[in-house]
């Protein structure tokens, strides 16, 4: 079997690779129990001082399994819960975060990419959020994420409706740190972890925990009943028919239930 997580470190810097191209990457159970791990290990470990984050395939990151994640639903809830903690364990790592994003990056892929420090596109690239199409909502932590780097109508647009953006519209956006040839993508991302890691290891890691707190006010704002709304999508009518729509390849027919 495949390894879908591949992860080699060379000179400092530890690079992970999502590597399940025919499915576009997307992430399964397996994947981010993996991925959580690595994570964990990475984190505590003092020779990594930059982690980059890319894939294998045209596609960055497909988001979740749908099939999984209709498996889930029929069981009775479709649960974000693991995919948050990787994504809250990977904004945590002491260390700068790198996104090499070749392709599209959507739903829990464009997630991923955003809980990386810096973010290098291709202009093959394209960012989305296409969960209200399935009826899923986004997590909250990654709206008030979406809002800081873009703004409040930016977001709304995004979110609503479901529409990717592409690379050079997420450089305007200041989604993306920087934008080049495909072809050279890997090269770039390279030279950047490289200036990076050649940098004083204990005063970038200050210097991320001081940004990292700097927006961390967002997680003591009350959120109790938002986070009641998001378990009501979550096992709602509307997400079983957007999966059932997706792997039937028909719109779906929302009833708002």
């Amino acid at each position: 079997m495949t390894d879908e997580i591949l992860v080699a470190s060379d000179d400092h810097v530890c690079t992970i690779t999502l590597n399940r191209p025919a499915k576009r990457n997307a992430l399964s159970s397996a994947m981010i129990r993996r991925l959580h791990a690595e994570l964990t290990r990475i984190a505590a470990d003092p020779a990594v001082r930059v982690i980059v984050i890319r894939a294998t395939g045209p596609a960055f990151c497909a988001g979740l399994d749908l099939r999984e994640m209709a498996a889930q639903r029929a069981a009775g809830e479709a649960s974000l819960t693991p995919l948050e903690e990787i994504l809250e364990r990977l904004e945590a790592c002491p260390q700068p975060t790198i996104a090499a994003v070749q392709g599209d990056a959507l739903a829990g892929g464009c997630e991923l990419a955003l809980h990386c420090d810096l973010r290098v596109a291709a202009e093959t690239a394209r960012f989305g959020m296409p969960l209200a199409r399935i009826g899923l909502a986004v997590p909250i932590v990654l709206v008030w994420k979406l809002v800081d780097a873009i703004g409040a109508g930016k977001t709304a647009e995004l979110l609503f409706t479901g529409e990717p953006i592409s690379a050079e519209e997420a450089l305007r956006l200041n989604l993306v740190n920087r934008l080049v040839p495909a072809a050279g993508l890997d090269s770039v991302v390279a030279a950047l972890a490289r200036q990076i890691a050649d940098n004083a290891p204990l005063a970038v890691r200050t210097m991320k925990a001081a940004i990292h707190r700097a927006s961390s006010f967002r997680r003591t704002i009350p959120r109790d009943d938002l986070e009641a709304m998001a378990r009501q999508v979550r096992s709602s009518h509307d997400l079983q028919e957007g999966l059932a729509a997706q792997r039937e390849r028909r719109a779906p027919r929302f009833t708002g239930t």
